[in-house]
């Protein structure tokens, strides 16, 4: 008999799964593939189960410790069952960030909608990806195993007006230091 994947069983086993310390080993579990289950993370960071927003965050937690990417898809995994969800864009959103220090000695600290903290740095880079239509921006940083944070308008602003330049290959950029790396945003010539 097949039974077909609920957010109430994902929830259960993710509840029994957390009882320990720190997040939940998901890279160790290889459970079967259960199926679809219609969640999906807009880019705004908002979850939904079945078109309907979540209406308790400490769910949201929850999945969010349970979340995987394999290739391009994302996955809710538990030691028993591995079901596929929808990502909009990435899966946590940066709504905050802490400055410590400045220039090349600099560390942001960005916390997610979901309760995350990343230190940007060699092992949680920042990336900038621009439309290539209409130049937008979209920053993202690493906030574990091939899980990023799409970094709110409001943080990438404050972000901005602490960018300084620095040659990257011969070419000055304009962009950011954080854990003793430089993250470039644009070429410096590129700026009005």
């Amino acid at each position: 008999m097949i039974v077909k994947p609920s957010a109430d069983g994902i929830a259960a086993a993710a509840r029994a799964a957390a009882k320990g310390k720190g997040l939940p080993p998901v890279h160790k579990w290889n459970p079967p593939f259960c199926g679809d289950l219609d969640i999906r993370i807009a880019r705004d960071g908002m979850w939904y189960y079945l078109g309907t927003p979540f209406g308790r965050p400490e769910l949201v937690r929850l999945f969010s410790t349970i979340l995987r990417k394999d290739g391009d898809e994302y996955f809710l995994v538990t030691p028993v069952e591995k079901v596929r969800i929808q990502v909009e864009d990435a899966p946590f959103l940066a709504v905050d960030f802490d400055v410590t220090g400045t220039g090349p000695d600099q560390s942001l600290t960005f916390h997610t909608s979901v309760g995350d903290q990343t230190t940007a740095g060699t092992n949680a880079p920042i990336r900038v990806v621009r439309d290539p239509e209409t130049g937008e921006p979209s920053p993202y940083v690493l906030v574990r195993a091939n899980l990023e944070a799409l970094i709110d308008r409001k943080s990438f602003y404050r972000l901005v007006e602490i960018g300084a330049h620095h040659d990257v290959d011969g070419q000055s950029w304009f962009g950011l230091w954080s854990g003793g790396q430089f993250f470039p945003i644009i070429p410096s010539a590129e700026l009005p």
